[in-house]
């Protein structure tokens, strides 16, 4: 198999990316709406469009230099708003708002293996189609996964860190919510010195490896197949 430009990396990427973006901001506001809180229905968020929830810079220029510069890609799209007062339970409720955005990673992680997997079958079998889709449903896994995962650690204002804020007592919940205005800085110096390699590797690994005994195929076979598309 020959060697992707970089366009066809774009190509490939792309839809991935994007979906795997905006419905974990859907699967927010879809949460929301069900446990009493029409914010997000109210202001149109609440669709699978990607224009409604696309952040030039979150969604396509912060993955698009990464992918060039071969590096750790990951994203995010314009938050959807959540009225907390507007759930039934604001603080626990707020657990489960959060909760959603993984969880949304995590059903589009298993429907780009099944992806991937058909599109092996195909190639295997000479369907040109098949190529495409085999990269196009490893690229889903792998940043499905690190979305959900990136978002389960415990840092305000991501999922993990807005799930601590509803377990923990008042006092420490206030204390833990201070940190919110400079958790994308925290998050960027984790990112800048390696540390966040360091945390979600050995999480991805283990989802590779998951991913690999799907497609039948030995781990530096699916390592080798991942390498290609950055």
């Amino acid at each position: 198999m020959a060697e992707f430009t970089l366009i066809q990396k774009f190509i490939i990427w792309a839809i991935p990316v994007i979906f795997a973006i905006t419905l974990h901001e859907v699967a927010h506001g879809w949460a929301a709406l069900k446990l009493g809180d029409r914010t997000a229905q109210m202001m149109g968020r609440l669709t699978l469009n990607p224009v409604k929830h696309v952040d030039p810079l979150g969604t396509l220029l912060i993955p698009g230099v990464l992918l060039m510069v071969g590096g750790f890609i990951f994203g995010w799209a314009k938050p959807v708003p959540v009225t907390a007062q507007n759930l039934r339970s604001p603080k626990q409720d707020m657990a489960w708002v959060a909760l959603a955005g993984p969880g949304a990673n995590l059903v589009m992680g298993i429907f780009w293996a099944l992806v991937a997997k058909v599109g092996l079958m195909l190639a295997n079998n000479g369907v040109s189609v098949g190529e495409p889709m085999l990269f196009m449903g490893i690229a889903g896994v792998w940043i499905n996964a690190i979305l959900m995962l990136l978002n389960l650690l415990p840092i305000p204002p991501l999922d993990g860190g807005r799930v601590l804020m509803s377990i923990l007592p008042g006092r420490w919940s206030w204390q833990l919510s201070r940190i919110e205005p400079y958790g994308f800085f925290i998050l960027l110096g984790l990112l800048f010195f390696g540390i966040l390699g360091l945390i979600l590797m050995p999480m991805l690994q283990v989802i590779l490896a998951m991913l690999a005994s799907v497609l039948s195929l030995h781990i530096d076979q699916m390592f080798g197949l991942l390498n290609r598309l950055f």
